[in-house]
């Protein structure tokens, strides 16, 4: 049987193409005003979600990034260009690495932003360290996420902090009901994902990891709006030719949007922002 790192690397691989040719570089949830509500184009908010996380985390300069989980370095990018800065983005995805690595010599950033196909839980000190880590909706597809946020602190030079966005379960107790978890393993069986965690765990976790200053917040309704567009996209002449032309993986992986979407209806899915920063 393959391992988790398999099979996301697989699904990454085969996937990646379609997403491109629908959305473009962000391979992320966009950003539609606190309450959900703002009316716009959906690549524009997928910038604006970007823009809105480091206003959040009080980004007001970096120049060493790591950027954790990359997919084809859209967030790599923007974030050397915002910030001068040298980037080094990883990715389980070769397909990923790739595209990313043709996009960084299209947009005159090869010097200045460094893709790699490879488990960020294998980075070392030595490759740092860093002022920024920035995360964005990978964290859910790490297992030991007490061990991720103790590698994050270990990567950050002192002063440095963490910006973090990341798929969670709703907070507990109450306890989840069985209409819930069965819902959540079919997310996790279709996304090839770890058991999720609360917003509030991650608090905890980060907390006890060494971060000071830390912050949580919930941002479901914000992006909540974005399913219902990717799926719109998914019925699309473009996104029909694209899934027709699709592996079993990816045609699994569609069809979980009709999960993701009730997940956000009920509450039992979160959108959860966290960062902190190490003294």
């Amino acid at each position: 049987m393959k391992s988790l790192n398999d099979r996301i690397q697989d699904f990454y691989d085969a996937s990646t193409q379609l997403w491109l040719d629908t959305w473009g570089e962000h391979m992320h949830h966009g950003y539609y005003g606190e309450e959900g509500r703002e009316k716009k184009d959906h690549r524009q908010a997928q910038v604006d979600l970007l823009m809105a996380l480091l206003k959040w985390g009080g980004v007001e300069q970096a120049n060493r990034i790591l950027d954790a989980g990359c997919g084809v370095g859209g967030s790599a990018r923007l974030l050397a260009s915002l910030y001068d800065a040298r980037v080094l983005g990883v990715t389980l995805s070769p397909v990923q690495a790739e595209r990313a690595r043709q996009y960084n010599r299209e947009a005159g950033l090869e010097e200045q932003v460094r893709i790699e196909a490879r488990d960020m839980m294998a980075l070392r000190f030595e490759e740092g360290p860093f002022d920024l880590i920035w995360s964005m909706e990978s964290a859910e597809h790490i297992e030991d996420k007490k061990r991720l946020l103790e590698l994050f602190y270990e990567l950050l030079e002192p002063g440095g902090r963490f910006l973090m966005a990341t798929w969670c379960h709703r907070d507990t107790p109450p306890r989840l009901s069985e209409e819930e978890v069965h819902l959540l393993d079919k997310l996790y069986r279709l996304y090839h994902l770890p058991p999720m965690i609360s917003i509030a765990r991650f608090e905890t976790l980060a907390r006890q990891a060494g971060f000071e200053q830390v912050k949580v917040n919930d941002w479901s309704d914000a992006v909540a709006p974005f399913w219902q567009a990717v799926i719109r996209s998914a019925f699309s002449w473009a996104g029909l030719s694209g899934l027709l032309k699709s592996d079993w993986s990816t045609l699994k992986g569609a069809w979980a949007m009709r999960y993701m979407t009730q997940g956000y209806r009920q509450g039992t899915i979160k959108f959860g922002v966290i960062q902190g920063q190490k003294p």
